[in-house]
């Protein structure tokens, strides 16, 4: 094999291995944004069926404080008026990875709907149905409702910021002042950031404005158009 024929071999060679690599990683891609997608999508579904019927079961709730939820288990809708009326998600209790990979979660051991203190949901922005991925078009202002078996929360946001992944006083009753008492009710979002990126934290704050007892008809304004 003369010096030429060995580099057109080894060319040949190179190239074949880079078009393997390409469609692995074209697999791959096609797993993260597609199938975990499905897969998230499946979970909402059954988990907003459990929730619908267990609501139905038992229209009253406990003093939100003294609620106790199974992790992975569906307690509570939210919704993005502001984004669209498809934005709607089931929180489920917990936020290991597989809790999150079948829908936001709540942080265990912050706040609950409706409670005085820091309610922490977690979400992914870009796998797994990507319920936070346009978390960054928020604005202060904006209503974010939060539904559970009696009551519709509608908050308010009041700010949005960027934070380090270790930044753990997010999850604090008062944000970052561990040891405050808390005074107001909050909601705390969280999401990676940039999108395909988990360098940073993305954070949406939103204040309690109203609660809503459920009944017949009554739909907050903020799913109302209003």
């Amino acid at each position: 094999m003369t010096g030429v024929e060995r580099v057109r071999w080894c060319l040949r060679g190179l190239g074949q291995l880079l078009i393997t690599a390409g469609v692995v990683v074209l697999l791959f891609c096609v797993y993260e944004l597609k199938v975990t997608n499905l897969y998230t999508q499946q979970q909402q579904h059954q988990l907003d069926k459990n929730l619908t019927q267990e609501w139905a079961a038992t229209p009253t709730e406990p003093t939100p404080h003294l609620a106790a939820y199974e992790d992975g288990k569906g307690i509570a809708r939210i919704y993005f008026p502001t984004l669209g009326k498809d934005q709607v998600h089931v929180v489920v209790e917990g936020v290991s990875h597989e809790d999150l990979k079948k829908g936001p979660g709540h942080y265990p051991g912050t706040d609950l709907p409706g409670a005085i203190g820091n309610m922490v949901i977690s979400g992914h922005r870009t796998t797994y149905g990507a319920p936070f991925n346009r978390l960054d078009e928020l604005k202060v202002g904006d209503s974010i409702v939060v539904e559970t078996r009696a009551f519709f929360y509608t908050y308010r946001v009041t700010g949005t910021t960027v934070v380090q992944p270790d930044a753990v006083g997010e999850t604090d009753h008062v944000p970052n002042q561990p040891n405050a008492k808390p005074t107001q009710r909050l909601l705390t979002l969280t999401t990676c950031n940039p999108k395909y990126s988990a360098s940073t934290r993305l954070v949406v704050r939103a204040l309690l404005e109203v609660p809503l007892a459920k009944g017949p008809g009554v739909v907050p304004p903020a799913l109302d158009g209003g």
